[in-house]
């Protein structure tokens, strides 16, 4: 593929020609790992409702899948990228409270607007709701948890 250039030795989009379409391979596989863990978190959720009510079984598998999808993020989507392990706990504990509240709070308004929202639709309304979420976590992710690391020759020049 041809790279666009805008002097013989510079690329315009990127100064290392092997990060030069890393942003839409995080893209991808970001959303190949969110496809896959809304879904379980989707089937857990429909799996546990009925016993535990909807708030609790949101919880419990918003809690069952964030780990993993972490972890996924740092084993695939982000590879080779250098992150700061407490970053990464950190972002699961954000990623777990923001889902959790905003999934609660989702699920409260959805049960203020319809009496007695099906299961489906709860499930529904979550999924668009994690997929909004999915946005914001994607832009934590690459440019906070797994943010580019610069040479340290280079950052001196940019202070």
């Amino acid at each position: 593929m041809a790279t666009t250039r805008c002097a013989p030795d510079r690329r315009l989009l990127a100064t290392d020609p092997d990060r030069h379409h890393e942003l839409g391979t995080h893209a991808a596989w970001y959303v190949v790992a969110g496809v896959v863990t809304t879904g379980l978190q989707a089937v857990l959720f429909l799996l546990l409702r009925d016993e535990l009510g909807s708030q609790v079984a949101n919880l419990v598998a918003i809690a069952l899948t964030t780990v993993g999808n972490t972890e996924f993020h740092r084993r695939v989507t982000f590879a080779g990228r250098r992150s700061n392990a407490g970053k990464r706990h950190l972002q699961d504990l954000l990623t777990f409270a923001f889902y959790a509240g905003y999934g609660s709070a989702v699920l409260a308004i959805l049960d203020a607007i319809v009496d007695r929202p099906t299961s489906w639709e709860e499930t529904g309304t979550l999924l668009l709701a994690s997929l909004v979420g999915g946005f914001v976590r994607f832009a934590v992710l690459r440019w906070w948890v797994f943010a580019h690391q610069t040479e340290p020759a280079a950052a001196a020049h940019t202070s």
